[in-house]
């Protein structure tokens, strides 16, 4: 792979910073790792976006901001609200939840609004939108609509998961899957080349970031940043530019 290098394994990264229980101080700690080294974006609570912006100015690592996060629940215009203020704020890319309930109840004029409604929020003002499926909660077949919907409305991304769509287990437990092989390559096959793909939920290494990647994944939601760069590197890879 003579195009991988440690900078393009970077900015296949966004730095998720979205745990509930995660402090100012924590946050603070992550973007200064983010710009270290050199990721995509920090993805960030709608809150934090003005200090990780401040934290941030100078670099190449954008702030990325949560919407509707993370079941999608909220009204139509509070998801457009939250994003005009995160945009103002200083984020260039969006990350929205979709209406799950709404997804799973067949409510597709419903969906397709709130995701253009958002969509054209961002692209009037610079910025980005990534929409979640939240795949753990859908069957194939809605899935491959949501698809179809975001490419009729020209979003940027589409996205697997939030990393907390939990689901209960055969053996009462709760946990979820994330970005499976089988659901990246579904939207793959399903979105045209104008729609990148990013997958979140399970992607903790320099293994798991290159099976994706060879499943035509652009970016990816981490936690694990410095686990993976920090392998890329003893692997001898280049670093790049």
């Amino acid at each position: 792979m003579p195009d991988l290098t440690l900078h393009a394994i970077a900015k296949m990264i966004d730095h998720s910073l979205l745990h509930p229980t995660m402090t100012d101080a924590q946050l603070d700690a992550g973007c200064a790792l983010a710009r270290r080294y050199d990721v995509a974006t920090v993805c960030v609570k709608p809150y934090y976006v003005p200090r990780a912006a401040e934290l941030l100015q100078g670099s190449d690592v954008l702030v990325c901001s949560v919407i509707g996060f993370p079941h999608g629940n909220s009204h139509t215009a509070i998801k457009v609200a939250e994003t005009l203020l995160a945009i103002r704020e200083g984020a260039k890319e969006i990350d929205m939840v979709a209406n799950a309930g709404r997804v799973l109840g067949g409510n597709w004029d419903y969906v397709e609004d709130d995701i253009r409604q958002v969509n054209e929020a961002c692209l009037g003002r610079g910025a980005i939108l990534k929409v979640i499926f939240e795949t753990d909660f859908l069957q194939s077949a809605q899935i491959i609509t949501l698809c179809e919907t975001c490419t009729k409305l020209g979003v940027a991304f589409v996205k697997t998961s939030t990393g907390y769509g939990f689901v209960k287990q055969p053996n009462g437990d709760y946990n979820y899957r994330g970005a499976t092989e089988a659901n990246l390559k579904l939207m793959r096959a399903h979105c045209p080349p104008s729609i990148q793909i990013k997958a979140a939920g399970g992607v903790r290494t320099l293994d798991d970031l290159l099976k994706v990647r060879a499943l035509g994944v652009t970016r990816i939601g981490a936690t694990a940043t410095e686990t993976i760069i920090e392998e890329a590197r003893r692997r001898g890879i280049p670093a790049g530019r």
